[in-house]
């Protein structure tokens, strides 16, 4: 990236709101910090539509076999592996499903290694590590947009006729050339000038919790507003199981940890044994004929 392209990007901009931050007081500087990031749930509101195509495109995928793949470079690319790793726990679905690929790999999650980024090929070696085909969906992260790394894998997909989207807070990102789905959150200048893990950060870990979240919630793996595939691994999400159950089929706590023992620790299945009075075997077939989505049971 040449000195005139990072001196243009939205993301490098002097913030005047900030101007004299080093001259404020601990409080003062707070508060300047918190009126920028006031601003940026109002920048990714701007774009939902452009974020509602996206989904409804990796929804499309999932149904097809396809994948969710995330990549990105130093605090963006941290950012989509933590989105990605946390979906197989909270929605049980296999990992695999949604993965986040980042510059330097899993020594960069923890370290700073910066340079990595620049190389495109690495980029591209990734994704047919993956074995990335058509089917497949990958969303670019990158603040400012001009990362190398992110660029050669998003004209690879492209190249594929795979769905591709990016998220960029810098208007003139050069992603947004290379994909269909073009995610725009103008935040506006950071509070310390090109510290992008600031408001560009919060905004690109909004957008990654919405694409993800809504994801799931069309393909059924909520309920309501329960997550009914989490997999309860330990005390805590056992008694959260429970609670489900026992709030959503409306039984005693008692009834509830017996249907979930019964279903095999399978919560969404275990809902549909409480709600209906069947046996495991029969709430997986009504599960299995409604597409895993217990809205679309009959009678529910």
């Amino acid at each position: 990236m040449n000195g005139d392209l990072l001196e243009n990007c939205t993301t490098e901009q002097r913030n005047e709101r900030s101007a004299d931050l080093s001259s404020k007081s601990t409080l003062e500087i707070l508060k300047i910090i918190n009126a920028e990031d006031a601003g940026v749930a109002v920048a990714v509101g701007n774009i939902l539509p452009e974020v509602a195509a996206l989904v409804d495109d990796i929804v499309l995928a999932f149904k097809k076999g396809g994948r969710l793949i995330y990549i990105g470079a130093g605090t963006s690319g941290r950012l989509g592996v933590l989105d990605a790793s946390e979906c197989p726990p909270t929605y049980g679905i296999d990992p695999g499903l949604v993965q986040g690929l980042i510059a330097g790999g899993r020594e960069a999650l923890t370290k700073s290694i910066e340079a990595v980024e620049d190389d495109p090929a690495a980029g591209v070696a990734e994704l047919k590590a993956l074995e990335f085909s058509s089917v497949d969906v990958l969303v670019g992260i990158t603040a400012s947009g001009q990362a190398p790394y992110v660029l050669g894998a998003l004209e690879y997909a492209g190249k594929l006729r795979a769905i591709t989207g990016a998220i960029s807070c810098n208007r003139d990102s050069k992603t947004f050339a290379l994909v269909k789905h073009k995610l725009y959150a103008d935040v506006g200048p950071e509070v310390v000038t090109g510290s992008t893990r600031m408001k560009s950060g919060t905004a690109q870990k909004l957008i990654l919790n919405m694409i993800t979240t809504t994801a799931m919630i069309r393909w059924g793996k909520v309920y309501g507003n329960y997550m009914v595939d989490m997999i309860p691994v330990n005390q805590k999400l056992i008694l959260r199981s429970i609670r489900m159950i026992r709030e959503l089929a409306g039984c005693s706590a008692e009834k509830a940890e017996e249907a979930l023992e019964a279903s095999g620790r399978k919560t969404k299945t275990a809902i549909v044994m409480a709600l209906f009075k069947v046996g495991r075997e029969r709430a997986e077939e009504m599960l299995a004929v409604a597409d895993g989505r217990i809205a679309d049971i009959p009678g529910v």
